[in-house]
């Protein structure tokens, strides 16, 4: 069993895309998730691929375990669980001193209020299990222990959705005792701005990060962007050691993501490889089943035509050709295309409405062919 801490504000969104790196994941209170183990899923899992290596699924080192949270983009830390009790110091205190610790070596103390939900104070909290740790023959060194046990104390409303196991709305109070066992890396592109290239409407990195990573992508595996802009989502498909194959039906955007891409991701052959050509997304040039994952950035409302396509027949027929060339997709937009990805041949596994700004929510579908 596995306590994780989530990031962002959208609860939901972050326990369904920490579920690509973890198993059984639910959520127990505000910012706070629980996972049955972590490590290979269906998502990140090579399974037979030859490119992969390693270990089969299911038996994956620790290495690998720490890997895929490290890749994530709303979840700051996997920690080994100890204990759990509600949101109250004594109780917390009598939970770790009841809790067998197998563990040896210097330890420290590491308490988060998360989001400041709920009623302790954090230094109470770490020398009063500090304590519990000393009396229990360990020794403490708070500058570089062995061990961090981390103390997360939360409460509150937990967030509602159909999708996320434990999402049900209720309220919730918790503390989670847990050895820290990998914290997300967040090794995610420079900001848009930053970059070679660049065109006002960039996605933030973590968002592009965490869609990546909902369709799929992961060493050993390769993601399709079919509308790829200025790079984004294949930039950190690439830096989380997806193969990546892009394209656009503008030349600017082919060669602005294959700058950005040469820069962040490289083009040696220790890279992952990429490939950006210009295409149209409703009749791409690939065989069946050619990728593991796409992800794109459907064209929002304000551009009423993209290149010879009225909106709706584009991402009408970007979604049919996704269906064809792979089992899963990840498709974010200024509107819900529930119904075209429905009619394209996919099953709608999430959705999720994320707000950017006052003026624009995007919705993101998490799909499956059907």
């Amino acid at each position: 069993m596995y306590w994780l801490e989530l990031a962002g504000e959208t609860d939901a969104f972050a326990a369904r895309e920490a579920a690509t790196a973890a198993t059984g994941v639910e959520l127990l209170a505000p910012g706070v998730a629980a996972a049955g183990s972590v490590g290979l899923t269906r998502s990140d899992a090579a399974g037979d691929d030859p490119r992969a290596g390693g270990d089969a699924p299911g038996a994956a080192s620790a290495a690998t375990d720490r890997a895929g949270v490290r890749r994530l983009a709303y979840t700051r830390a996997a920690h080994e669980a100890v204990a759990r009790t509600d949101a109250d110091l004594a109780a917390a205190v009598a939970a770790l001193d009841a809790a067998p610790l197998d563990r040896s070596g210097t330890v420290a103390v590491r308490a988060r209020n998360v989001r400041n939900t709920a009623t302790v104070s954090t230094s109470d909290a770490e020398r009063a299990l500090g304590g519990v740790l000393v009396d229990r023959g360990f020794d403490v060194d708070l500058d570089d222990p062995d061990h961090v046990l981390r103390a997360l104390f939360a409460a509150g409303e937990r967030a509602a959705h159909d999708a996320i196991p434990g999402a049900d709305g209720g309220d919730a109070s918790v503390c989670a005792l847990g050895w820290v066992a990998a914290e997300a890396a967040r090794d995610f592109a420079p900001k848009p701005t930053d970059r070679p290239f660049f065109q006002p409407g960039s996605m933030a990195p973590a968002d592009a990060r965490a869609y990546a990573n909902l369709a799929g992508a992961a060493p050993g595996r390769t993601l399709l962007d079919p509308m790829c802009g200025t790079g984004g989502l294949p930039l950190e498909a690439g830096l989380v050691g997806a193969d990546v194959v892009a394209c656009d039906a503008q030349r600017k955007m082919v060669r602005g993501t294959r700058e950005n891409l040469r820069e962040y991701v490289g083009d040696s052959p220790e890279h992952p490889s990429w490939h950006v050509a210009r295409g149209d997304a409703t009749a791409l040039p690939l065989r069946d089943d050619a990728v593991d994952g796409v992800a794109f950035d459907a064209p929002y409302g304000r551009q009423s035509k993209v290149a010879t396509h009225d909106l709706a027949d584009l991402v009408s027929g970007a979604l049919a050709e996704a269906a064809r060339v792979a089992p899963r997709a990840v498709v974010v937009a200024d509107r819900d295309w529930r119904g075209s990805a429905r009619a394209a041949g996919w099953t709608v596994d999430a959705a999720f409405e994320r707000r950017v700004h006052r003026s624009l929510t995007r919705h993101v579908l998490v799909l499956d062919r059907a």
